[in-house]
């Protein structure tokens, strides 16, 4: 990683992404962006309509535009989508630009976390749980190759997950 005052969020739906990136922005006095958020403002639609529309491969087109997009800026915090990391541009535009952090939750928090959310399609299933270990298991060998830093967010507080990502960030860049 080269010295960058980005900051760039992965790991599985429901890890705690856009919480921690938020209180991340803040406390750095830096603008918060989603990756999911800036397609659904682009397209005028939101990410399930997009699936719908356009299937899966639809929407990853769309989200390497917006991370290729995203990843020009300075000086940002970003949450990434929870499949950013399928596509190898994707993988090094973050590695490129920024200091990438991997939320790491186990299954269980994260089913805890989204059971009432309607707007994860990947989630829309007979078996969530099910779908979220094989989506796990596909990614997380390409979230800790892409990752500068990792940390668990199922048992922490937001705020000390908040703490440990800025230390890493201050040690990486000094």
């Amino acid at each position: 990683m080269r010295r960058s005052e980005n900051i760039y969020l992965i790991g599985l739906m429901g890890a705690g992404k856009t919480t921690i990136g938020r209180q991340l922005a803040l406390a750095l006095r830096l603008p918060f962006y989603d990756s999911d958020k800036a397609i659904e403002e682009n397209t005028g639609v939101d990410i399930p309509t997009i699936f719908e529309y356009e299937g899966e491969n639809g929407f990853r087109n769309r989200e390497q535009s917006m991370i290729a997009q995203l990843t020009e800026l300075e000086g940002i915090v970003l949450a990434t989508g929870g499949g950013v990391v399928l596509r190898e541009e994707n993988r090094k535009a973050l590695q490129n630009n920024g200091f990438v952090v991997y939320l790491q939750c186990s299954i269980e928090h994260i089913l805890q976390r989204t059971r009432r959310d309607t707007q994860r399609p990947l989630l829309n299933t007979e078996d969530p749980k099910q779908r979220l270990e094989t989506l796990l298991e596909e990614r997380e060998s390409l979230y800790i190759h892409c990752a500068d830093f990792k940390i668990d967010t199922g048992e922490m507080q937001s705020k000390a997950v908040v703490k440990a990502i800025l230390q890493a960030f201050e040690d990486a860049n000094d």
